[in-house]
C-alpha cells in the first residue's frame, strides 16, 4: 500500500464528500472523512442533505480531485447522474465522482451509475485500507495551469497553484470584470476554537449579500494540517449556508505545517483574489488561535494581511487572566463575543469590555448570537465592517462592502 501520507512537497490529494439531498445518515461518510485524513489526503466536507447544485458549485471552487457521495436513502442513479451531468456541463468533467452507500446501491446499479459518469461505487465490506489505497491510486494527479477553465474554476485553480509552492511571480490571476475592476476589503477573523468563526462570517456574508445585490463576496478557511499524517478535515463548508449563493466564493486551505494560524500560502491567496477584479469583500477566517497568536501580523511583523482584524470570543474564555494573555484584543479593529445566549455571556461582556477599555483605542464589544439567523448584534457588527469599508475604499473607487441592512 502506498506511504501514510505524501511527502512535505507535495500537495495532498484533496477530496470532497457529501451525502446527497433528503438523506440525513452522516455516521459513515464521518468515519470515512476520518480515515481519509488520517492517510494524508484533505478532506473538505460539505455536510449531508446536499443539493447536486451545491455540491459542483463546492467541487469547483475548491479545485478537488475527486468527489465522494455517502448515499443511504436511494434515488441514488438519478442524483449522481445529476451531479456528473453537472460538471461536465459546466466545463469541470474532468473532476471525477465516485460514491458508496453499505446495502443501498446494488452492483447493478453500479452498472447504471458507471455509463452515466459515476467512476465506482465501494460497497459494504470493502476493507478500509482498501479503499484509501485505491483512492489514492486511482485519483492523485499533480495540479497544471489550464487554460481551458473559466470563471470560479480558473480562479481555483490558481489558489491551488500558489499552494503547491509555485512562485508567486509565475502565477496570473484570472480577471473576470469588464471595465473598473472591484476594490476588495479584507477582513482576517481570528479566536480561539469553538468560538463560533465559521457560523459568524456566514451570517456577515447574509448581510452582505442582502445590501449588495450585485456584490461578490470570497471566503479564505483555514483549518490545521494533522501533524502526523499531513492530512486535514476542512470542515468550515458545513456552516456556510450562504454559500450556496453564486456569488460567494469559498475555498478551504489546509495550513500544511504553517505556525501562523493561516497556511503558508493564504497570502497569495488574498493577492489571487483581490486581483481578479471580483470580489467587494474578503474574509479570511484562521485557525483557533492561541494567546501569542498573530495570523494577519497586526503588530508589523511582516506586511500587513488584511485591512482590519475580528477578534471573536465566547463567553466561556476561562476567567480575567486569559483575557489579559490575549495579544490580539489589543490590536483588533473590531472585537465580538458571540453565543451571547450563553449564560456566561453577562460577566464576559463586562469582563471583556473593561479589558478593552485599558487599551486606550475606544474598541466596542458587539455581542452576537450568530447562531439565532436574526439577530442584531451581528447586524451591528455588520454595520460597522461596513463603516471601515465605506472610509477605505470609497474614495479610491469602485467596491466596498455594500450598504449596512436596514433591518434583518
Amino acid at each position: 500500500m502506498a506511504a501514510a501520507h505524501s511527502p512535505r512537497n507535495a500537495a495532498p490529494l484533496r477530496i470532497l464528500t457529501a451525502v446527497p439531498v433528503c438523506d440525513g445518515h452522516d455516521s459513515a461518510v464521518t468515519t470515512i472523512n476520518i480515515e481519509l485524513a488520517r492517510h494524508g489526503l484533505e478532506v473538505i466536507y460539505l455536510g449531508y442533505h446536499q443539493s447536486a447544485a451545491a455540491i459542483v458549485r463546492a467541487a469547483i471552487q475548491e479545485d478537488v480531485n475527486v468527489v465522494g457521495l455517502s448515499s443511504y436513502n436511494g434515488g441514488h442513479i438519478v442524483f449522481f447522474k445529476e451531479v456528473a451531468d453537472q460538471l461536465r456541463k459546466s466545463g469541470n468533467g474532468d473532476i471525477p465522482l465516485f460514491g458508496g452507500g453499505g446495502g443501498t446501491i446494488t452492483p447493478a446499479d453500479e452498472r447504471v451509475m458507471k455509463r452515466q459518469g459515476t467512476d465506482r461505487i465501494y460497497f459494504a465490506g470493502t476493507p478500509l485500507d482498501a479503499m484509501m489505497a485505491g483512492i489514492k491510486r486511482d485519483y492523485a494527479r499533480v495540479a497544471k495551469p489550464n487554460r481551458k477553465f473559466q470563471g470560479d474554476r480558473a480562479l481555483a485553480r490558481t489558489i491551488t497553484l500558489a499552494e503547491s509552492a509555485i512562485p508567486r511571480s509565475s502565477l496570473s490571476a484570472p480577471r473576470f470584470t469588464d471595465g473598473a475592476s472591484r476594490r476588495s476589503y479584507v477582513v482576517g477573523v481570528a479566536g480561539p476554537g469553538g468560538a463560533g468563526k465559521s457560523t459568524l462570517i456566514d451570517e456577515l456574508t447574509s448581510r452582505f449579500l442582502r445590501s449588495n445585490p450585485t456584490g461578490r463576496i470570497a471566503l479564505l478557511a483555514n483549518d490545521p494540517s494533522h501533524p502526523d499524517s499531513g492530512g486535514a478535515i476542512l470542515g468550515d463548508r458545513v456552516s456556510a449556508l450562504y454559500a450556496q449563493d453564486d456569488r460567494v466564493f469559498f475555498r478551504s486551505l489546509a495550513t500544511r505545517g504553517s505556525l501562523t494560524g493561516l497556511s503558508a500560502a493564504a497570502p497569495a491567496a488574498i493577492d489571487i483574489l483581490k486581483n481578479s477584479g471580483e470580489f467587494d469583500l474578503i474574509f479570511v477566517e484562521s485557525v483557533g488561535v492561541g494567546q501569542e497568536s498573530d495570523p494577519f501580523r497586526v503588530f508589523g511583523k511582516g506586511p500587513k494581511l488584511v485591512d482590519a482584524t475580528l477578534f471573536v470570543l465566547a463567553p466561556h474564555y476561562g476567567g480575567l487572566i486569559q483575557l489579559q494573555k490575549i495579544a490580539l484584543l489589543n490590536g483588533a479593529d473590531l472585537v465580538a463575543l458571540n453565543k451571547c445566549d450563553h449564560p456566561m455571556a453577562h460577566t464576559a461582556k463586562a469582563e471583556i469590555q473593561a479589558r478593552l477599555d485599558q487599551n486606550g483605542r475606544e474598541q466596542k464589544l458587539h455581542a452576537t448570537t450568530a447562531a439565532k439567523h436574526i439577530d442584531a448584534g451581528v447586524d451591528a457588527l455588520y454595520e460597522a465592517i461596513h463603516r471601515l469599508s465605506a472610509g477605505a475604499v470609497a474614495p479610491n473607487g469602485p467596491g466596498g462592502c455594500g450598504q449596512p441592512p436596514r433591518s434583518i
